[in-house]
């Protein structure tokens, strides 16, 4: 696989996730801590609406910001093509993740023309814990 050059930072990519979901409220929306060439690292601050019945982070929630984490990565590395979709997105769940800042780093598998491919990771207690993995694929507008 070709090398890969981000050309967006973190800065960046939090402008343009903004601009794609402006009513999304900016406190508690994830946040793009860094960009380096095929990864992303994001968190999402902790809320106690991100609670299931028994006391750990709801998969929805998971799910979100592990397609969140797949987005920012795609447009960090292919700049500001806002229509970029999820054409797949499988999770699995490792173990509950307990109350708290929630993680994801995305790393890019492989970015061709039309289609991104990619491994996400989200943990709450530490990258060594992981509470979920997801595989996602984006399709990009041509």
């Amino acid at each position: 696989m070709a090398k890969l050059e981000p050309v967006l930072d973190a800065e960046g990519v939090n402008a343009l996730l903004r601009r794609a979901f402006p009513q999304s409220p900016q406190q508690g929306f994830p946040q793009v801590t860094s960009v380096t060439p095929g990864r992303v690292r994001l968190v999402s601050p902790y809320r106690p609406d991100m609670l299931r019945p028994g006391g750990v982070i709801a998969g929805p929630t998971l799910m979100s910001l592990a397609d969140t984490a797949a987005y920012a990565l795609v447009l960090a590395h292919i700049g500001d093509q806002l229509m970029t979709v999820t054409s797949q997105l499988n999770m699995s769940f490792l173990r509950g993740a307990q109350p708290g800042e929630l993680h994801a780093e995305a790393e890019m598998l492989r970015l061709g023309r039309r289609l991104a491919v990619m491994d996400v990771r989200l943990w709450t207690e530490g990258p060594d814990r992981l509470a979920a993995q997801a595989g996602v694929t984006y399709a990009i507008p041509g």
